[in-house]
């Protein structure tokens, strides 16, 4: 009885190590595209993000193993190895942030100038630091029925303003937004105002940019009240969001909107159109969502796909540009921030790409002290302090 214990005891070891080393996989490979995009996300977004806190698990593993490794090598030798590929993979994101972080600093002051963040590119200790406290949110209503969440900047009025751009597939999200991040930038000193904007089946492109423009207005209207410069204001948006972003400051030519930050957007949106197959969201194709947003297809409604895609509108009126794209992003692939940053440099605007190796979609949302989000937060930082000079 105890020896059938022991040999199940060693199966399921080697079944574990494997695992650990399939999932480690996923942050140095795009995950398959038959797998649905959410579990993709998840999958490899918590490896890349929290993978660190689980690194005492491959040699935990190990040492059972060898402790019940008397006359059987082979499945011994097996588990060890798969747990040395697990371990290696899931510091992978770590030992490749500390490499990048170490030449992000001259990459940021190439395209913007110089600029003192308050943190290191990374640091591990940073790894396990406290989120940013809370900071309390107003409410408030801009355009009809939209309505924003506004945080005052800490320790500084008048302040650059930052409006934050929900992701969501233009289908889903509104404006509150209590995450981590949205605290760290009230606490770097900058008004945030996170908005809604009328979204997928009720309203087609452009009503989404006239959301944000009615928003730049509101701000600018009530900015004494408020404590924000009207004339240091910067879009910051996240998948969907960051397509509404360079395509709102890029058509606008409003040099009050001092920079753009565009997280994992699509910018050239006949391209997402013709990648966009099998993958839904809340029930819906992912390519009808597209089509309900912009009116049509491509070929029925051309015009809505060019002024709603940032590539198209880029040129040499465009403000400072931070790009910040996963590697390993399978749902808006990385060529779509590489197309737009070369043609802002072609176009001679400031602008940087800052690309994760083991990113994928989201995973700056998904923990705030991970490595990809350490580095979104230190581009962030120097880019706000530079753009709103």
């Amino acid at each position: 009885m105890a020896s059938t214990l022991t040999a199940v005891l060693r199966w399921l070891l080697l079944l574990a190590a494997l695992l650990l080393a399939l999932a480690g996989l996923f942050t140095a490979v795009m995950a398959p595209g038959w797998i649905n995009w959410q579990y993709r996300l998840l999958i490899t977004g918590m490896e890349g993000e929290r993978g660190y806190r689980f690194v005492w698990l491959p040699p935990a593993i190990v040492l059972l193993a060898w402790l019940l490794s008397r006359r059987h090598p082979v499945v011994t030798t097996a588990t060890v190895a798969c747990c040395l590929a697990a371990f290696a993979l899931m510091l992978t994101p770590v030992t490749q942030a500390w490499w990048l972080g170490r030449t992000l600093p001259a990459q940021l002051a190439a395209a913007f100038g110089p600029a003192t963040p308050d943190r290191a590119p990374f640091a591990v200790a940073a790894l396990f630091a406290d989120l940013p406290a809370p900071v309390p949110a107003e409410e408030m209503r801009f355009s009809g029925p939209l309505q924003l969440d506004f945080y005052r900047a800490v320790g500084r009025s008048p302040a650059p303003c930052v409006i934050v751009l929900h992701g969501g597939g233009w289908l889903t999200g509104g404006h509150h937004d209590k995450r981590p991040a949205t605290f760290w930038l009230a606490r770097q000193g900058y008004a945030v105002a996170t908005i809604d904007y009328r979204l997928v089946p009720h309203a087609v492109w452009p009503a989404q940019r006239e959301d944000v423009l009615a928003a730049i207005a509101f701000m600018r209207a009530h900015a004494a009240r408020l404590g924000v410069d009207p004339d240091r204001i910067v879009l910051l948006g996240r998948s969907a969001g960051a397509q509404l972003a360079e395509a709102t400051a890029y058509a606008a030519h409003d040099p009050g909107i001092r920079g753009v930050v565009a997280i994992y957007g699509p910018s050239d949106l006949r391209a997402r159109s013709a990648s966009e197959r099998h993958d839904r969201l809340n029930g819906w194709p992912m390519q009808q969502i597209l089509e309900k947003y912009l009116g049509g297809t491509p070929e029925t409604v051309p015009a809505a796909y060019d002024s709603a895609s940032g590539l198209t509108l880029a040129g040499p009126a465009s403000p400072p540009t931070l790009l910040i794209h996963g590697r390993l992003d399978s749902l808006v692939p990385v060529s779509h921030s590489e197309q737009l940053a070369a043609k802002l440099t072609a176009a001679g605007r400031p602008n940087a790409l800052v690309t994760i190796p083991w990113a994928t979609h989201a995973f700056d949302t998904i923990n705030f002290d991970g490595p990809g989000a350490q580095i979104t937060t230190y581009s962030v930082a120097w880019f706000l302090a530079a753009a709103t000079r």
